[in-house]
């Protein structure tokens, strides 16, 4: 009974160790082991040069072996003083100690440290690069210890093992007795060698992510232009959500009501508006274009508040009656403010066309001393509530998220059987007026979960 258990027992147990031996050797089978070997062993060599040119070398025994591993460590270090050492050593950290994620074995998504390839721009850079000198000097005079010790016990033990003997490599540590002693001590030398480099690749890699890495300083400078990348693609976003949005909704609503007329006048009007918006359109993406061609390009290029009347223009001609308020010195508005009011307003005058239809709209623009105020009011469609529900979509928190950014507050939704769309940006800055409460701010909360206009009372400012 136990012997037919053990034969069923074997080939699991075979499958185990197959197993096992896979990933015991899976490092030998990438490329990046042998790169670290070739990097840690050529981190010796300036201990070797030590040993040639230092006197009372001609004998190497432990106490001369520990001279020449430790006395070179003082000029070592001060040569990672000099700056242009850390961008020689992160490049070689680069290409041996992480070759790449095909020499690694990790796949596409596998990861290496960030290794800095600049000069040293710190005393703090001079000092992890001396530190780091030194550790891939210790480590490299270890690997070839290794190296120089486990090699010829291997090649003694393969002479040994075929009927020759030891003095064909180099003198055994220990003598085996008989041929088969040996070929069974054979891989001895050959695991201590590999397992030796891998531990110290490992090691030494570990090390240099710690010491050839980017300081804090270049993290944080690193996380502040990924930062300004991301807000860049997410204001492009929103430029081109805005202008072809706006674009699309007129001619389709222009197409579709010239369908319907079958008046051949409003046809050629029809038709000339969706050219008109068309063009805006294109001019509005070939200035985001241009900005992705041409990041030094200031943003003064995109369309302002000033330029608002070619917005009124198009809701009217999508057969959207518009009442339009301007008060205040629209031309004086601060870049920034004015071509975000515009995106808003531009958003607004969509979502109009688009969801209620050619329903009349009030737009009111106030400029204040300390603020500008937009207002756009448009009757609900007849199914009630609002275009894109009470949260919005994408465009409306495009529009949150532009008055936010200036420091200011926007407010969308229904009110009195009216969609509202209400924003206020200061015009006054400073970190004082903020603390005083000049500058206008969220505010309290509207009650009932309805939104506070900026006007009160629920009804249009002015």
């Amino acid at each position: 009974m136990s012997s037919r258990r053990s034969v069923r027992c074997a080939p699991r147990l075979l499958r185990r160790v197959g197993r096992a031996a896979r990933t015991t050797a899976r490092p030998l089978r990438r490329a990046v082991t042998y790169t670290r070997w070739l990097h840690l062993l050529l981190g010796a060599t300036f201990a070797m040069v030590s040993g040639f040119v230092l006197p009372g070398y001609t004998d190497m025994t432990w106490t001369t072996w520990l001279q020449a591993v430790l006395v070179p460590t003082v000029p070592a270090a001060a040569i990672g003083l000099i700056p242009l050492m850390r961008r020689v050593e992160g490049l070689q950290a680069q290409l041996m100690l992480f070759p790449g994620p095909h020499a690694r074995g990790g796949g596409r998504t596998a990861r290496a440290p960030r290794i800095s390839a600049a000069p040293s721009a710190s005393w703090a850079e001079r000092a992890r690069t001396s530190l780091w000198v030194v550790v891939r000097l210790e480590a490299g005079c270890l690997t070839a210890t290794l190296s120089l010790l486990c090699l010829p016990q291997f090649i003694s033990l393969v002479a040994v093992a075929g009927g020759g003997s030891a003095d064909e490599g180099a003198p055994l540590l220990w003598e085996p007795e008989g041929r088969w002693r040996a070929l069974l001590l054979l891989p001895v030398p050959l695991v201590v060698l590999f397992g030796g480099v891998i531990v110290l690749g490992a090691g030494v890699a570990a090390a240099a992510g710690r010491l050839l890495g980017p300081s804090p300083a270049q993290r944080l400078a690193e996380l502040e232009e990924r930062t300004e990348r991301l807000l860049e693609r997410s204001r492009i976003a929103h430029e081109l959500h805005d202008s072809i949005g706006h674009a699309l909704s007129v001619a389709v609503v222009q197409a579709g009501a010239a369908r319907t007329a079958g008046d051949p006048g409003f046809t050629e009007r029809a038709l000339a508006a969706i050219e008109e918006t068309g063009r805006a359109a294109l001019e509005d993406l070939e200035r985001v274009l241009l900005i992705l061609r041409e990041p030094e390009r200031p943003a003064s290029a995109r369309p302002a508040l000033t330029e608002a009347e070619r917005l009124l223009a198009s809701a009217r001609a999508a057969g959207a009656p518009v009442d339009a308020s301007v008060t205040g010195a629209v031309d004086r508005l601060p870049g920034p403010v004015s071509r975000e009011c515009y995106r808003m307003l531009q958003e607004s005058l969509t979502n109009v066309v688009r969801h209620a239809g050619p329903v009349p709209v009030r737009v009111r623009i106030a400029v204040l001393d300390d603020r500008v105020e937009l207002e756009v009011v448009n009757p609900l469609p007849a199914g009630g509530g609002g275009p894109l529900g009470e949260r919005g979509g994408s465009g409306l928190r495009g529009i949150r998220e532009r008055a936010a950014l200036l420091g200011g507050r926007a407010e969308t939704g229904p009110v009195g059987g009216e969609w509202r769309v209400g924003a206020r940006l200061p015009l006054r800055g400073t970190a004082g007026d903020r603390a005083t409460g000049s500058v206008a701010g969220p505010g309290p909360p509207a009650p009932s979960g309805r939104p506070r206009w900026f006007g009160g009372g629920g009804g249009p400012v002015g």
